[in-house]
């Protein structure tokens, strides 16, 4: 994960500041909105910036984001003010001593290995209450594209490479189901040229 954390220092106020109006995941979180009481605690995974921080933030929820990138961490702290952020590994999750109604993984779980998968959702449901909802958001595997890669690119001008894992909706339940996790929601829907999977999930 070393790399990563060098491609998101390297690329964070960049990647800032052409996601502020991205807003292809909203649909997806008034849904969850719904389903937890006001004032509830959320644990965004993989925050970066705080762009959903802030939104759950703003509607009176109390949130603590993680992210692996100092620099994402650093400009989350400075956007969202009323949200606490720290600078802690998906691999580290197990460390933070506070259980959350909602764990909220959005965009972060397509960057861990598959082979690592079910341990990062053992991690998530450690830091997730009896009671709580965890939130998975990643992105759809095409059909015939392979499952995992290394992309290069260079939006803003300078070359970087991000490790990118796929999913179908099937194949992530089953990992759920490894973990004993129960599905209460899964669905997906197009953005652009990306299909994005949403599924909620419990404790059995």
């Amino acid at each position: 994960m070393e790399d990563l954390k060098k491609t998101y220092d390297k690329i964070a106020e960049d990647w800032h500041k052409d996601h502020l109006n991205d807003d292809w995941w909203l649909e997806h979180i008034d849904d969850l909105i719904e389903q937890l009481p006001h004032g509830a605690s959320i644990l965004d995974v993989g925050c970066g910036p705080g762009h959903k921080s802030r939104y759950f933030a703003e509607r009176g929820f109390r949130v603590t984001g993680v992210d692996i990138s100092e620099r994402m961490v650093e400009i989350a702290r400075h956007y969202v003010p009323d949200a606490q952020f720290e600078v802690v590994d998906m691999y580290q999750l197990d460390t933070i001593q506070e259980t959350f109604d909602c764990v909220f993984v959005c965009a972060a779980l397509l960057h861990i290995p598959k082979k690592d998968v079910g341990m990062i959702l053992e991690k998530c449901k450690s830091v997730l209450k009896d009671t709580g909802v965890l939130c998975i958001i990643t992105k759809e595997q095409w059909e015939g594209q392979a499952d995992e890669e290394v992309k290069v690119e260079s939006d803003y001008g300078y070359e970087y490479e991000r490790f990118f894992s796929y999913y179908t909706i099937p194949e992530l339940e089953k990992f759920l189901a490894s973990v004993q996790m129960q599905v209460i929601k899964s669905d997906a829907s197009q953005s652009r040229k990306t299909r994005w999977i949403r599924v909620f999930a419990t404790k059995k």
